[in-house]
């Protein structure tokens, strides 16, 4: 190869890297609409003679992202696999009262409570990964199904709220660390934990190959079914964590804390908003967390606003399908370009 040829390809790879590296890419595009939104809102919250962005607000926002965001980190992972997982929001409410009943108000039980919690998390994970995968039943079917099966056990055996936890360990619902609470820390914690298995194991890379194309993923090696069971226990067991952080907060378990925040379309619609794709194979946490704190901060803004119940829902998915509309046409252009 010539001097000129080298010359020529070093610039072409520098163009195609730095087009890369400026492209406005779906998590990008998630924190500039954030960024938007918090804008726009401070507009109309300050006309109604308020104010958003202040500590109480800041707050807010923080808040109510932290057991949705637990939840929407497990799903991002379960997603970039092609699957998803519809029972999240049953379980959420199962391992508050398995951690509650569990503890009962004692600080002995604290650990016990939540290991047994997440065991219980774990094990519902597994079970909707080998429906999935060794009955062969599509995901959306094998976990509601799951979900109907929770549904029963807690209708059937509690009509309100059971058990209780100890005082010591309500500090994980309700302190902060300096100005952020400590749940918000928890959640930070956990989507840092999901981003270095996503991106930085051999086991994150199966999980987006699987995702990408079972069959190539299947003929290159990959265990897929092992990586699908992973996936969705990963995702039972930040569902599971949720549970208990909620147990926290309520001081007892609730059997349909949840299901009455819709946390398993919720999560999906945070996954989405954050630039992963339904079938599979793209997707980040990163991103997630962008879209959990935009349904978070819109949520807050109707509050502030005291906005109808129903325009909250039309504005919600309004937003989810302008979003997965532009990431659809961004991606139609790029193969035609």
């Amino acid at each position: 190869m010539s001097v000129v040829q080298e010359k020529v390809k070093l610039a072409d790879i520098v163009r195609r890297d730095g087009g890369r590296r400026f492209s406005l890419t779906p998590t990008v595009t998630v924190y500039l609409a954030l960024v938007a939104l918090l804008v726009v809102g401070s507009i109309l919250v300050a006309l109604d003679g308020g104010v958003l962005l202040d500590q109480g607000g800041i707050l807010n926002i923080l808040t109510r992202s932290t057991v949705l965001g637990l939840v929407a980190v497990g799903q991002t992972i379960v997603i970039i696999t092609g699957s998803l997982d519809l029972s999240v929001a049953y379980l959420v409410g199962l391992c508050s009262l398995v951690a509650a009943e569990t503890m009962a108000g004692q600080g002995g039980m604290m650990v016990p409570g939540v290991l047994l919690a997440l065991g219980v998390a774990a094990v519902v994970g597994l079970v909707n990964g080998l429906v999935v995968t060794v009955l062969k039943v599509n995901a959306f079917i094998a976990t509601l199904g799951v979900a109907l099966i929770l549904r029963g056990y807690l209708e059937d055996n509690y009509t309100g709220p059971a058990g209780s936890v100890p005082r010591a360990f309500q500090h994980l619902g309700f302190d902060r660390i300096g100005p952020v609470p400590i749940g918000v820390l928890l959640m930070l914690l956990v989507a840092a934990a999901a981003w270095w298995y996503l991106k930085r194991t051999r086991a994150g890379y199966h999980t987006y190959a699987v995702g990408g194309d079972i069959d190539v993923a299947r003929l290159s090696g990959v265990r897929t079914g092992r990586t699908i069971v992973t996936a969705h226990v990963l995702c039972a067991v930040a569902a599971g964590l949720a549970g208990v952080f909620l147990a926290s907060r309520l001081g007892s378990g609730a059997p349909y804390v949840g299901t009455d925040a819709g946390y398993d379309l919720e999560s999906i619609a945070a996954v989405v908003l954050g630039g992963a794709a339904l079938a599979g194979g793209r997707g980040g946490v990163v991103g997630t967390i962008g879209g959990v704190l935009i349904l978070a901060t819109l949520d807050t803004i109707f509050d502030d606003l005291a906005v109808d119940p129903f325009f909250k829902d039309v504005v919600r998915g309004v937003v989810l399908i302008v979003a997965v509309a532009l990431y659809a046409r961004r991606k139609l252009t790029r193969r035609s370009a």
